[in-house]
């Protein structure tokens, strides 16, 4: 029995859309990955300002409670005496006071990475950088003080990780400065090194290398 014979040209014809069908799913599918990664205003304002709504892939934020907690004497006190001081000037005591503050307040952890080895803000993050600025001078969080907290991954030593998160603190607070007019005194810049990362199962991943950000005080807490 002769096996029936394939025409060549409508071989090669379904075989070029199926690679063209491939590719643009493939397109699509990068496209739609890269903008469900980026964060928005809206979104780094409802982190910043009110209880815990779902968001987007990565991005996380601590639990909220729906009513405002209770003012708090000692923590406007220590608030108060970090701010305007220079992110090297903290001690590891006054490091571990703020991470265990910031716990309770509003804040969002934000996949704004850094170059290896280095404080340059990645061009991949320099939207979620930009969104950030324009957050923080929206009407419901402009003037109140925030914590930049700066982290590395866990490659090289600790003292040399520790400096690498404090610069990395002080160039998000240098760019919302300067492009958003941001006042310095509303924005305490503290550095991890590696002690808090974020993916622990993953010393070495790129989402180490990030900041997190903290409302620390609203505008009216902060205006009495």
């Amino acid at each position: 029995m002769t096996a029936p014979k394939t025409n060549p040209f409508k071989a090669a014809s379904l075989t070029g859309l199926l690679v063209a069908t491939m590719l643009s799913a493939s397109v699509t599918l990068s496209i739609t990955q890269a903008f469900a990664e980026d964060v928005t205003e809206d979104q780094i304002v409802r982190a910043l300002a009110g209880p815990k709504k779902p968001l987007t892939r990565g991005l996380s934020m601590a639990p909220q409670a729906e009513a405002a907690p209770a003012a708090n004497p000692e923590q406007d006190k220590f608030l108060q005496s970090i701010r305007g001081r220079s992110t090297r000037s903290l001690s590891t005591a006054e490091r571990e006071e703020i991470a265990a503050v910031a716990k309770t307040k509003p804040n969002i952890d934000l996949e704004i990475t850094f170059d290896y080895n280095s404080a340059n803000i990645s061009q991949k993050s320099m939207p979620s950088v930009q969104a950030l600025g324009r957050a923080l001078t929206s009407p419901d969080l402009k003037g109140s003080t925030f914590v930049v907290a700066g982290h590395t991954d866990a490659a090289g030593g600790d003292a040399y990780n520790q400096d690498l998160s404090e610069r990395r603190a002080d160039s998000i607070k240098r760019y919302l400065v300067e492009k958003f007019g941001i006042a310095g005194a509303d924005l305490v810049t503290v550095g991890y090194g590696k002690s808090k990362l974020k993916d622990p199962s993953q010393p070495l991943a790129e989402v180490n290398r990030r900041v997190q950000v903290v409302n620390m005080q609203s505008k009216t807490a902060a205006a009495k």
